[in-house]
């Protein structure tokens, strides 16, 4: 008699921790609020894009976690930090989201994080480029996955340097990202033994370019560093092709330029422009089927590399929830910074203490008219940079995490 209720208890116990998994689920849901711009110059490389790679990586892990339906939800922040915060504030307190994904405009990124932190939520950024993110401002409950200012300006910056592009002049969109890939980049030249002559910083986001680009020709600089993106990036090149600055023999360097600035430039416009990137969806077979896949949700537009990092964000996250047997943020990260990260995205990647996912980068250029196969294929590697070769040491960026 006794061992029957031996049995019976175990199996009682058993099932109340099983039971006990499931509960730790908050609300019994886990949610996800994808925050992008959805509208400015940043929709077309983030966007709705970003939203479909987060349900792609939902649908791939099952759609459910420890039992529990995975809900996704978006909101175009305007990129404007108040209207990103008032977004958040609302999904955590209201609409319980556990997780806010994406956040390109590293003034709204920070703005997310320092929020995320109090509220004891996690913040899979993807398309913020300040590596403030995981340095002074590092927070426990964020993940900094696709790149950052730190690794382009050490990939662009220095093969542009030891390329001959010896002397800079910067032309910088006025906000946090710009000023960190202006600082970061700047560093870099100087490591490699180029020189800054001077900078001019433009309204973010801005049309008209002229002025600046016209100090920028006067400054005599070999090459003229752009450190903004998207729609400023696109306008500021298509315009000093107009004024004739690049074939008077100054070299553009886009600091952070995307798949899709290249198809609305066209190949015509921008060959031979030198960049760093985190993802190319012709790198390899896995890259290729899970990029098609993507275009065919996607209108034919194949990823940009934040869009693939969004997939393999939230991809992991969900497996950490599993493994973690919670979504209790700070339970999850811990899980997320112990498991491997291996995926079309990421090869033996890492998530540091202090946020950082660890990856290789690859510094491309793109292809001549003459060059490319076919639509989407712009881009030729040059050199794959190793995670821990284009990411910032993590002694160096005086994360308060690190101990």
């Amino acid at each position: 008699m006794r061992r029957g209720w031996t049995f019976l208890a175990g199996a009682t116990a058993t099932m109340l921790l099983a039971a006990g998994a499931q509960a730790q689920v908050s609300d019994d849901v886990v949610k996800l609020g994808v925050l992008n711009d959805q509208s400015g110059v940043y929709a077309d490389l983030a966007g709705h894009g970003s939203v479909e790679a987060a349900r792609m990586a939902v649908e791939d892990f099952g759609g459910t976690v420890l039992g529990k339906s995975i809900e996704v939800i978006s909101a175009d922040h305007q990129n404007k930090p108040d209207v990103g915060a008032n977004i958040v504030n609302q999904w955590i307190d209201v609409d319980q989201v556990d997780a806010v994904v994406d956040v390109p405009t590293s003034s709204v990124a920070l703005a997310v994080q320092e929020i995320t932190r109090q509220k004891n939520r996690v913040h899979l950024n993807s398309t913020g480029g300040t590596s403030d993110l995981t340095g002074k401002a590092c927070s426990p409950t964020t993940a900094h996955w696709t790149y950052d200012t730190f690794a382009l300006a050490n990939g662009t910056g220095r093969a542009v340097v030891q390329d001959g592009g010896e002397s800079w002049f910067f032309l910088t969109a006025d906000y946090a990202f710009g000023h960190a890939l202006e600082r970061d980049t700047a560093a870099a030249v100087e490591a490699a033994g180029g020189q800054v002559l001077g900078t001019v910083r433009h309204p973010f986001p801005n049309n008209d370019f002229s002025s600046f680009l016209l100090q920028a020709q006067a400054s005599g600089s070999n090459v003229i560093g752009l450190a903004n993106a998207g729609g400023d990036t696109i306008n500021a090149i298509k315009q000093a092709r107009e004024f004739g600055i690049t074939q008077a023999g100054q070299r553009l360097a886009g600091l952070l330029i995307f798949l899709s600035d290249i198809h609305s430039l066209g190949l015509e416009t921008a060959q031979g422009l030198v960049l760093t990137t985190g993802f190319y969806w012709d790198l390899d077979d896995e890259t290729r089927a899970w990029s098609k896949r993507f275009a065919e949700r996607n209108n034919g537009r194949m990823p940009t590399m934040v869009q693939a990092g969004v997939y393999s964000a939230v991809l992991h996250y969900l497996r950490a929830i599993e493994a973690a047997g919670t979504d209790e943020a700070k339970a999850v990260m811990a899980k997320m910074k112990e498991l491997p990260i291996d995926d079309f995205f990421a090869k033996n990647g890492k998530l540091r203490q202090d946020g950082r996912m660890v990856h290789d980068m690859y510094l491309v250029q793109v292809k001549t008219p003459e060059e490319s196969k076919g639509p989407w294929d712009y881009y030729k590697i040059l050199r794959t940079i190793p995670g821990d070769e284009a990411f910032r040491p993590l002694q160096d960026g005086n994360c308060p995490l690190v101990q």
